[in-house]
This record gives C-alpha cells, sequence and structure tokens, in this order.
C-alpha cells in the first residue's frame, strides 16, 4: 500500500456477483434439501430433527465464517501459513485412516460426539494453498523438471492418502488442479497424456490388453512421423526418439497400473460401479439402482418439472443420499429441464467470475489460488452432475454449496471467501 492511499470502500473492493451467487446457490440447495426429505414428515424447513432444519444452521455458520474472513481476517494471513497448515491437514488425513470408524467402507470420517468432519474437505483449501504460495515464486517456473515435481507432490500427497481411505470421489478432484498447472506454463502434451491415460484405463478393463497396446504404439509412431521431420539436426532427431522410447514405456507402464489398479486397489464396489458404467454389467438392483432411480426422477420432470414439493421420487424416497450426493435428481424432478439449466448456470457465472477475477489479480499468490478454487468448484460440478446422470461412476461426492452436509458447505465457503478476501485486498486502495 502507498502512503496516502485511500480505501475505496466495500461497493467497489467486494466483488458482490460472487456473495449474491454464494447465496443463491445456498439457499436453493436448502429448498431442495428440505424437499428431499419431506417424506419424513418435518413440521417446517427449520426441523431441527431433519437434515433441511440442520443445514439452516450450517448455513448461519457459513455466513459467520464468510464474514470473519472477508472482513476480520487478513487476508495475507492464509499465505503465511500455507505450509503448516498442508502439513496439519495431510497428518489428519493419515489418522483418520486408523482413527475412524468405517463409514460405507472408507475411513474419512472424524467423529466427536455428535461432530463429524472430513480432513479431505479440508485438504482441498490447504493444497490450493500451499500450490498457490510455492508456484507464485518469481523464480517458479513448470519447465523446470524439479519445480514441475515440487508441484506435483503437492497435489499427489493428499490425493494419494484420501484414496488409502477409500475416498476415490474426493481424491478425483485433485486432477482439476492439472488444469491450474496448464494455465501457469504447463506444456499442454500432459493433458494429452492425462487423456490417454484414461482412454488406455478404459480399454484395458472393458477390452483386451493388447488393444490398449495398439493405440499406444499407433500414439508413438504418430509422434515420430511428426516431429521427425520438424526436426533436421541430428541432435533433436535424438531427442524426439528418447522421447518416443520413454512414451512407449509409459504406455506400457500405465496399461500395467491399470490392470492392478483396477483388480488388485478397488474395493468390490467401486469395481462393481466401474462396470456398471463401462456397460459390462447389469444389475438395477444392486449398485445401479441409484442412477437407475436419478435417471427416473430426472426424466419424469420434463420441461419445466413437476413442481416444488410435487416429485413422486422425491416424496416417496426412492433415490437414496438424495439430499446429498443425488440431490441434483431432485432439481431435475421438481424444477425440470429449466431448473437444472439454471441450477448449472449459476455455477457456471460463479466459476467464470472467479476466473475472471483471478486473470485480473496483480500477486501471483491470489490468481493461482483463484484457479485453484474454480478448479476444485468445476470438477466436483462434473463428477456429481454426471454421477445423477449415469455418466460418471456413483463415487459419492456432493454438489458444492448445495447438497446436505456442515463439512462441504463450510470447507466450500473457506476456500471461496479466501480468494474474495485477496480480491478485496488487491482492490482496496488507489
Amino acid at each position: 500500500m502507498k502512503e496516502g492511499a485511500l480505501d475505496r470502500g466495500l461497493k467497489k473492493t467486494v466483488d458482490w456477483k460472487l456473495i449474491v451467487l454464494y447465496l443463491m446457490i445456498m439457499l436453493f440447495g436448502w429448498i431442495n434439501i428440505y424437499a428431499a426429505v419431506r417424506s419424513g414428515e418435518p413440521s417446517s424447513i427449520f426441523d431441527l430433527s431433519c437434515n433441511s432444519g440442520k443445514q439452516a444452521l450450517w448455513m448461519a455458520g457459513a455466513v459467520v465464517i464468510a464474514a470473519l474472513l472477508l472482513f476480520v481476517l487478513n487476508p495475507y494471513f492464509w499465505e503465511s501459513i500455507s505450509r503448516p497448515a498442508y502439513g496439519v491437514v495431510l497428518m489428519l488425513l493419515v489418522l483418520v485412516i486408523f482413527m475412524s470408524n468405517n463409514v460405507k467402507g472408507s475411513h474419512s470420517w472424524f467423529e466427536l460426539g455428535p461432530v463429524k468432519f472430513q480432513p479431505a474437505e479440508m485438504s482441498k483449501i490447504t493444497t490450493s494453498l500451499l500450490l498457490a504460495s510455492v508456484m507464485s515464486r518469481p523464480y517458479f517456473k513448470l519447465s523446470n523438471w524439479k519445480h514441475m515435481l515440487v508441484a506435483a507432490l503437492i497435489v499427489l500427497m493428499p490425493m494419494l492418502v484420501i484414496i488409502a481411505e477409500s475416498e476415490t470421489g474426493s481424491a478425483l478432484v485433485y486432477v482439476g488442479f492439472i488444469f491450474v498447472l496448464y494455465r501457469e506454463g504447463l506444456s499442454g502434451w500432459w493433458l494429452a497424456l492425462l487423456g490417454l491415460a484414461v482412454l488406455l484405463f478404459v480399454l484395458t478393463v472393458r477390452t483386451q490388453w493388447w488393444i490398449s497396446l495398439i493405440v499406444v504404439v499407433v500414439c508413438v509412431a504418430a509422434y515420430l512421423v511428426y516431429y521427425l521431420r520438424r526436426t533436421p539436426t541430428l541432435r533433436y532427431r535424438r531427442r524426439v526418439v528418447r522421447n518416443a522410447v520413454l512414451g512407449f514405456v509409459a504406455g506400457l507402464a500405465l496399461i500395467l497400473a491399470s490392470d492392478v489398479f483396477f483388480n488388485n486397489v478397488l474395493k468390490d464396489y467401486q469395481r462393481e460401479r466401474v462396470e456398471l458404467l463401462l456397460g459390462m454389467r447389469e444389475d438395477p438392483k444392486g449398485v445401479g439402482y441409484n442412477v437407475r432411480q436419478s435417471l427416473i426422477a430426472i426424466g419424469s420432470g420434463g420441461l419445466f418439472g413437476k413442481g416444488y414439493l410435487q416429485g413422486t421420487q422425491t416424496t416417496f424416497g426412492f433415490v437414496p443420499e438424495q439430499s446429498t450426493d443425488f440431490i441434483f435428481c431432485t432439481v431435475g424432478e421438481e424444477w425440470g429441464f429449466v431448473g437444472s439449466v439454471f441450477l448449472i448456470a449459476l455455477y457456471g457465472l460463479l466459476i467464470f467470475w472467479i476466473i475472471r477475477d483471478a486473470e485480473k489479480a496483480r500477486s501471483g499468490f491470489t490468481r493461482i489460488y483463484g484457479f485453484c478454487v474454480a478448479a476444485c468448484f468445476f470438477m466436483h460440478l462434473v463428477i456429481n452432475v454426471g454421477m445423477t446422470l449415469g455418466l460418471m461412476p456413483v463415487i459419492g461426492i456432493p454438489l458444492p454449496l448445495f447438497s446436505y452436509g456442515g463439512s462441504s458447505l463450510w470447507a466450500f465457503t473457506v476456500l471461496l471467501f479466501i480468494f474474495i478476501a485477496l480480491d478485496r485486498q488487491e482492490k482496496k486502495y488507489f
């Protein structure tokens, strides 16, 4: 801040559009949580014996947290504690494996009396903070292998521990950080390799290993033909051949890893969900029941929906976990295609405005952290909506700010409002 600088005031420094979108999504989620649990005959939306009443308390707490982050705490405080916070949360991720009860096949929740919290929700915040802190240093370049390895380890360490907790859905969110790295200079080849890895996994699981091998050979051959024609010198030709050999070896490793991961790492119920998604089995009464009922609910809503509190699939509780992981099908049934598009548009605007503010940031820390926030929201949205539409495996992941749950709501509130506070600080003075 320059000497004599004037505070521009709240109206000009706070991005109120983000706050309005935050409140709209949260309130819309609340009334849909009430619709999802109404079959239990709660006396009102504020009934504390049902999820809608409890969510009202979580929402009140979220608003207090947002106000503290925006108006009380110094936003630069978060960069200074990024390292210890990351370490503490990583330790909690490890401890919860040994100190928690088995909840639907996973060990990821600490229970302190009536209060439960999930360290995996906190880890998205601490990973984003540390990644922004490390990558915003002047000397940091993703073209440097050592620097890229540091960034990869920051993302991979919590991701691998979360996989060990059998929280595959939460771990999958970390894949979104590759878009942040790409924005900061990571080669587009890494995105292509990620896409190829997904393709090899599907082909290896769904078909035969030799089909995946043919894909690897074709990709390596195309790489050789394309680059050998463009690199006349012997030195560069040797580099191209070396990269092709490394790519072939990496492809073989991916094929082997896909087989081992699917058959030896995934739990039985996770394997069944992948098989159902890939059309390898039919199980309308087993693991495919949730998706089947979700599709019925969404399809029955039509263009404008059946009307609020009028959904039969919702009212009679045909869809399990309808106030949490499958909350989107409540929107589809009662608000129809129009309501579903409206909700997705709210998320789209929220993500767009976060990216827009991040691009305008003068501070590298604010910019990178903003892209991390956008990536987390985007991955949760794609996975959750894809899950309810049968386009993604059922892996248990909430719709941010919308699904029932205090841990998720508070974590996304902190994630978002740290960025709003950082953005406000940059705009605060002339």
